[in-house]
């Protein structure tokens, strides 16, 4: 024993290179085998995962059965609501208001007189129109009884009968001016604020009043040139004012012969009575235009259509996964879409996650009444 020991000391003691090696070799070896364990497991965890990634949870949705129904395709715009008549007072002749016949606000009757212009001045005129008429007419009846007496030429007689109708026409001038100083309602409705009082001197471009009908109404609308062949007169629309949830009909009674070019589209006029004077010119009508009543129409919640380039799509269920659909649609309510095409009667829709689905996802689904 003591021999070895002593033979081991002196080779280690010869050859300390080979023993430095030997080590090193079995320290790269030992590295080897840790780094090749490691992938060996990171590949087994890979492909456990990549197993079980193939398989993704299904998403849970809430689906309907696409069935047919009737459908009111009617058409949402903006109008406004104006009075049926409205007028602008002013006197016709310039003069001093005598006297104001009206209260403000107040409801007048046609041809009832608003305020009457001082008409002294053109009376006087009138008196001396007059004395010249009659002057004239006496000159032209002697220059008749001289004609026929062949007294005097036809041209003399002339000269005298156009004297005596311009006198005439001259009386007959002042008589309409002097008529014009009563200014009257012009139909019956409701005045408004004056801005005159007695005593002031006014000249046609003096605005007197506003006076307004508003026992009837008339709603002005345009609609899309493309819904221009489905708008009839005496089609009745529903509508409400500003404010206000109350709802109000109108039928239309006019339809512009032509389509605006510059904004495509086509400007009609209803009249709605307005008796109880509930409404009030000026204000903002929203309208619901009924324009056609599909039968077997197919609906669909507006959550149901997702839009893409070119279009919009759904999806419905297939063999338990999700089928991207392409369709068509047209007219738009709060909470539905009429679908044109594909869809049928009978599909089942998908109408909720529609945004995170992808075609042939697979899906869980619970059906959902509409």
């Amino acid at each position: 024993m003591l021999l070895y020991k002593n033979l081991n000391k002196k080779y280690l003691a010869l050859h300390p290179m080979k023993v430095k090696n030997v080590v090193i070799v079995l320290l790269i070896l030992l590295i080897g085998g840790l780094i090749f364990n490691r992938i060996t497991k990171n590949n087994a965890q890979g492909d456990k995962g990549k197993d079980k990634g193939d398989k993704k949870d299904p998403i849970a949705v809430n689906v309907m059965v696409v069935k047919g129904q009737t459908f009111d395709d009617n058409l949402s715009l903006s109008g406004s609501i104006e009075a049926n008549e409205q007028v602008e007072i002013r006197s016709e002749v310039s003069g001093i208001v005598e006297k104001i016949n009206f209260q403000e606000g107040s409801t007048v009757s046609q041809g009832q007189v608003l305020f009457k212009i001082n008409d002294v001045e053109l009376r006087a005129q009138l008196a001396q129109a007059k004395t010249k008429e009659t002057l004239a007419s006496e000159n032209e009846r002697r220059a008749k009884l001289l004609l026929q007496k062949e007294a005097i030429s036809q041209e003399e007689y002339d000269i005298a009968s156009a004297d005596y109708r311009s006198a005439k026409a001259q009386t007959q001038l002042i008589s309409a001016q002097i008529g014009k100083t009563n200014v009257k309602a012009p139909f019956s409705g409701k005045i408004g604020l004056r801005k005159i009082s007695p005593g002031t001197y006014v000249t046609p471009t003096v605005l007197i009043a506003n006076l307004v009908n508003t026992g009837k109404l008339k709603i002005t609308f345009s609609i899309p040139e493309k819904y221009a062949s489905q708008i009839k007169t005496n089609s009745t629309i529903n509508f409400t004012a500003t404010n206000s949830t109350e709802k109000f009909t109108a039928k239309v009674y006019a339809i512009e012969p032509g389509v605006d070019i510059n904004t495509r589209t086509l400007q009609v006029r209803a009249l709605a009575d307005n008796s109880n004077g509930k409404l009030l010119p000026g204000t903002f009508a929203n309208i619901d235009l009924p324009l056609a009543v599909i039968k077997d129409a197919i609906v669909v919640p507006s959550q149901a259509i997702v839009p893409i380039q070119g279009g919009k799509k759904v999806y419905i269920t297939n063999n338990g996964a999700a089928k991207e659909v392409k369709v068509e649609t047209t007219t738009r309510t709060d909470s539905d879409v009429l679908v044109l095409s594909g869809l049928k009667v009978g599909d089942t829709l998908i109408t909720s996650g529609v945004m995170s689905l992808k075609d042939e996802a697979p899906i869980k689904f619970k059906i959902k009444k509409k």
